[in-house]
This record gives C-alpha cells, sequence and structure tokens, in this order.
C-alpha cells in the first residue's frame, strides 16, 4: 500500500480528476487522510464513514461513481477527437492512482491499532477502473458528463442549466389520441438523435390537447438514447444565444422547449426568438432544435387598435409579413385540435382502461359528457381530470 503522504500528496495533485476533490464524500477521506495519526482521526473517520455508508458502504463503488460522473476535459473532448496525448497519459495516471486509493481500507490507516477497533470496517473491491472509464468515454454519446449523465430535463435560472430533480413522468404510451400528430414530432426527434438534419417545430391548437405533455413524453422516451429538454420561458429568450454557445460541443442533443408561445404587437421577445430560430452568423447548432407550443397560429396577439394601425400603415403587406415571419421560421407546423365526441369517448375509455376504472361502459360516458359540459369541454385534459376524479372517489 502506498504511504499515507503519498496518498495526501497524489490526491491533492489531481489534474484530469480534480472536481471529485469537491464531489460525493472525497473530501470527508481527504480530511480523514490528513488527520491519521493525530488526535483528530476518530472524528474525521467517524464523519467518512458516516457518509460512506449513507451510499451503500462500499468505498470502492463510491469514489467510482465519483471518476465516473467527474466533468472534466478528457470526457468532453472524447465526442471530438479526445483531449490530447498528455492529458490522455494523465488521466491514465490518475486512473490507476484512484483505483489504488478504492483499496484502501481503515486497517491500512490505522496499523490495525486495538484502541480504535470500535470503529466499523468499510467494504472495497476488486474493480478495474480504466476499463470503466473506457465504457464510460465510449458511451458519452447517449449518457452525456456532469450533470447532463445524471439529469435529462433542465430550466433556466440567471443564464445558467438548473437540473430538473422530480420532471414530469409522462411516457408516450399513456398518451391516448393525436397519435398521427405526435408521430412527426417523434421522427423529427429520431432525425436529430441520428445525427440528420432536424428541424424546429411548432405544436399549436386548441388549450388541453396535449402539445406540451407530447414534447415532454417524447424526452423521457428517448432520454436513454442522449436526449435532453430545457425549459425555456419567453422571458429568458435573450439568454439562449450564449446557452447555445454552451451546448454547440455537447455530445448530446437538446430540445430548447418554450411552452404556451404568443406575443403581444410589440413585443421585444418576438425578435429575440426569430434570430434563435434562424440561427446566429455561425449557424445554427446542429445538436440543438426549439419546440414550441401555442394556442394560436400566428402567435401574435391582435386586438381592434391592432387593425386600426394595420389600415393606416402604407405598407400593409409587408407588416402581415413580419407577423408571420416567425411562424415561417419553424419547419414543422402542427395542428392539435380539440376532439369531436366520438374521439373525446374513445379518449375517456383509453383512460378508463388504463387506470382500471370499473364502470359499465354506457354510464361512463354518459358520466363523461356531463363533466366536459361543465370543465372546459371536449378536450384530453378534460378527459384527464374526469378519470382522475373517478379515481378519486
Amino acid at each position: 500500500m502506498m504511504k499515507l503522504n503519498t496518498m495526501r500528496t497524489r490526491l491533492d495533485g489531481l489534474v484530469i480528476f480534480r472536481g471529485i476533490l469537491q464531489a460525493n464524500i472525497v473530501p470527508a477521506f481527504r480530511a480523514m487522510l490528513a488527520a491519521a495519526g493525530s488526535e483528530d482521526f476518530v472524528s474525521a473517520a467517524a464523519d467518512f464513514e458516516n457518509q460512506l455508508f449513507e451510499r451503500g458502504g462500499s468505498w470502492t463503488r463510491v469514489l467510482l461513481d465519483a471518476v465516473l460522473q467527474d466533468e472534466n476535459i478528457c470526457i468532453r473532448k472524447a465526442a471530438s477527437g479526445g483531449a490530447g496525448q498528455a492529458a490522455a497519459r494523465c488521466m491514465d495516471s490518475e486512473l490507476e492512482f484512484l483505483q489504488q486509493l478504492s483499496r484502501v481500507t481503515l486497517v491500512d490507516l490505522t496499523g490495525g491499532e486495538e484502541s480504535l477497533a470500535f470503529l466499523p470496517r468499510w467494504e472495497t473491491e476488486e474493480v478495474d477502473f480504466a476499463a470503466a472509464y473506457a465504457e464510460r468515454l465510449a458511451e458519452v454519446g447517449q449518457k452525456g458528463y456532469g450533470m447532463f449523465a445524471r439529469h435529462h430535463m433542465f430550466t433556466i435560472e440567471d443564464g445558467s442549466l438548473i437540473p430538473v430533480r422530480f420532471p414530469d413522468p409522462q411516457r408516450l404510451s399513456e398518451l391516448p389520441g393525436y397519435e398521427h400528430e405526435r408521430e412527426k414530432v417523434i421522427a423529427n426527434t429520431k432525425a436529430l438523435l441520428s445525427g440528420k438534419p432536424a428541424v424546429n417545430v411548432l405544436l399549436y391548437g386548441d388549450a388541453g390537447t396535449g402539445k406540451s405533455s407530447s414534447v415532454k413524453a417524447i424526452a423521457n422516451e428517448f432520454a436513454a438514447d442522449g436526449l435532453r429538454l430545457v425549459e425555456v420561458k419567453k422571458n429568458q429568450l435573450y439568454q439562449i444565444p450564449a446557452l447555445l454557445d454552451s451546448l454547440a460541443q455537447n455530445p448530446l442533443k437538446f430540445i430548447l422547449f418554450i411552452d404556451d408561445l404568443s406575443f403581444s404587437a410589440n413585443d421585444d421577445n418576438f425578435a429575440a426568438l426569430k434570430a434563435i430560430l434562424e440561427g446566429s452568423v455561425g449557424g445554427r447548432s446542429q445538436n440543438v432544435v426549439v419546440y414550441a407550443t401555442s394556442n394560436r397560429r400566428h402567435l401574435i396577439r391582435e386586438n381592434y387598435s391592432d387593425k386600426e394601425e394595420t389600415r393606416e400603415d402604407m405598407h400593409t403587406s409587408d407588416t402581415v409579413q413580419e407577423k408571420l415571419s416567425l411562424v415561417y421560421r419553424f419547419g414543422v407546423t402542427i395542428y392539435f385540435g380539440a376532439p369531436n365526441k366520438k374521439e373525446f369517448q374513445n379518449i375517456v375509455k383509453t383512460l378508463a382502461e388504463r387506470y382500471h376504472v370499473e364502470m359499465p361502459e354506457e354510464e361512463l360516458l354518459l358520466e363523461a359528457n356531463k363533466w366536459e359540459l361543465s370543465h372546459g369541454g371536449l378536450s384530453g385534459r378534460s378527459a384527464q381530470q374526469f378519470i382522475d376524479y373517478l379515481l378519486g372517489k
């Protein structure tokens, strides 16, 4: 086994995997090493073991997990040819050291001192760190790195991506109706994931028809294939160019999701979204698409005063074209219309069967018809709410 001084020096001297010094319970292990041989050792060891047992008890597995989740130069460059020979040699050397470190036991640190026999022993295992990390590098296009490996949905706060820790679990198999409409979005998403040209998509139509649920379900369905979703609010659109730059070299594929999109006539965000959809002088990122939902086809809210201004405008055609130009920047526009009575009833029957609602069909449909009259009309949302109501009873 390495001497304690060598262990501490090598750990402090990590270059490629320097990020693990602040990750997981590595700081607690580092503090325990520093306290070895002093009166502070018992407290440091107890703190380390307390954190370790919360994670299962195997020091080898916990350290390997920290290594595999670390965001570093080698994994960031893995999908684009590697970080260079010097970095690769450093990575190999550090993996060998970390593998040795993962097998350090309490006895190694105390020399089996009897007065410390009351401290519990943690587990270690024989694991090939180099092989595990080589597999990790090979899968970076599907699993990502850093927070992208642990989460698949994100929001934006102060210009930075924040993981959604409890994302909407909606699945495609749980969405009845609108299969034809969703298939267009799914096909575009598959093209994105396979590296083929993919376009921005606008899903528009009546409220409660499953536009937003479809996008979230697609993100869940293809997360294991390397798809990530970033939800963007309308007032955050000005932050997107910088975000696109940061994602351009990421090996994963991203959906920028803008929900319930609409603009007033003089909204500054209108021009911001046009620029994002069109792309900068450097071109649009090939690993990012925009999926937006809206209840209106033309995205611009109009009122009577707008119509009066249009009558007075000498270039009426130009004004109309300006308002339509944003829609034209979406490669695909898909209409989600409210279901008719028969389609609504089919959705209700499908949901009732899925959730095992025990009720005669005639009674079920009669009650569903009563429900929709007082709960927003014919829509997939009111059908789901009706089934939830029955389940609650």
